[in-house]
């Protein structure tokens, strides 16, 4: 299995984990030796209900028994979808109300560019340094960092960056611009918060010119941060919602959702906008639909909160210089990149699973299931104190 891994899968890296794995269940991966691997990543930030949640599980098994793929996507009536649109916009804020459902987030950023530029007719762009969106050629564009950019050039035209929390940047914002996309918390740079009032003056300055303003909600949605949605936190409403990972509860999914008369420009002029194969697809529709049900209706992201302060109680060490991020989107931050190298290889030699960030090379990423338990994190934060201590 390892070799045919290397020799036919395609890699991302030249040194995968590769934890050849057996099954995962709640907050535990086995591989196939047997051992049980607690997950403190939850496939970064994608699996909130942990691995094969009950109710996810027979969302999808009651679906695969009426139908998979049917039609393109928005031709027919296919409840799983329609169900979760609906339920997302009960819990979303004016004008926030109809919803495209994709396969990804990356594709749901390209959507999200696509109908900024359709809505106000400009073309410019403006994203955030250290920014992340995702990887299809639209995402990357707005990716403010030009090392992982630079060999894929030329991208899209009429993208300007400013810097993440710098409200004197904010004045780049013009009637040029057609829309300003932020990641509510900057992911890959390091889970860094905005600013107070930070984000109130983006959504001023885009409406004082007329421009939209994009959150891309991709790992601090959908209740990780003790909020369904993170602007929740901070007094911004954005134009288009863009989301993702934690939908799914372990399916790929994204979707970008914004008013009915902006998301209703796609439908003409031309028609076919904005298009998709299998977004929307029903199987993956119906268990992102049981996922928002369970987060929506019980108290997990009240339950974030309380462990996000049972973390940073417990992980507390003269290695560890700060804990970033809210909710259960943290970031532990050590003293040099080496010793979280060291930290993540070493925690998974002890059956704990953590996790890089893309651009904060001090970074340990902390986001594990929201249903992980109490006895859960404390166990996992021994073991990484454990860790350290060796290396210290």
């Amino acid at each position: 299995m390892t070799s045919d891994f290397y020799k036919y899968q395609a890699q991302t890296t030249p040194h995968p984990l590769a934890m050849t794995i057996s099954h995962a269940e709640g907050s535990y991966i086995y591989d196939t030796t047997q051992k049980a691997y607690l997950d403190f990543v939850a496939g970064v930030s994608a699996c909130s209900l942990g691995h094969k949640h009950p109710k996810v599980v027979a969302a999808i098994k009651n679906q695969l028994d009426k139908y998979l793929h049917v039609m393109v996507y928005g031709e027919y009536i296919q409840e799983p979808a329609v169900e979760l649109t609906k339920l997302l916009a009960l819990h979303l804020p004016k004008p926030l109300e109809k919803t495209y459902l994709t396969n990804s987030g990356a594709e749901a950023v390209d959507g999200a560019i696509k109908l900024a530029r359709r809505v106000t007719g400009r073309s410019e762009i403006i994203a955030a340094h250290h920014a992340y969106h995702g990887n299809t050629m639209g995402a990357l564009s707005v990716m403010g960092f030009e090392e992982r950019k630079q060999p894929f050039r030329p991208l899209i035209p009429d993208v300007s960056f400013i810097s993440f929390n710098t409200f004197e940047d904010l004045s780049k914002i013009t009637t040029k611009t057609a829309a300003v996309i932020l990641e509510t918390i900057q992911g890959g740079a390091g889970f860094i918060e905005p600013k107070a009032g930070y984000l109130e003056k983006v959504r001023q300055q885009c409406d004082a010119v007329g421009a939209l303003l994009i959150l891309d909600e991709i790992q601090p949605g959908i209740g990780r941060t003790g909020k369904l949605f993170g602007f929740e936190h901070y007094n911004c409403t954005p134009d288009i919602l863009v989301t993702g990972k934690g939908l799914g509860g372990g399916m790929p999914i994204g979707a970008f959702t914004a008013s009915s008369a902006h998301m209703n420009l796609l439908q003409d002029n031309p028609k076919l906008g904005h298009i998709t194969t299998f977004g929307g697809h029903p199987v993956i529709a119906a268990a992102a639909l049981a996922t928002l049900q369970e987060i929506t209706e019980g108290n997990l992201m009240a339950l974030a909160l309380e462990k996000e302060q049972l973390i940073r109680h417990y992980l507390k060490h003269s290695l560890i210089t700060e804990i970033r991020g809210r909710g259960l989107m943290l970031a532990a931050i050590t003293t040099s990149a080496n010793i979280t190298n060291d930290v993540i290889l070493k925690c998974k030699d002890e059956q704990l699973i953590l996790f890089w960030l893309l651009f904060e090379p001090k970074a340990i990423r902390i986001t594990p299931p929201l249903t992980i338990s109490n006895d859960e994190i404390i166990k996992g934060c021994k073991i990484i104190l454990r860790v350290l201590d060796s290396i210290s």
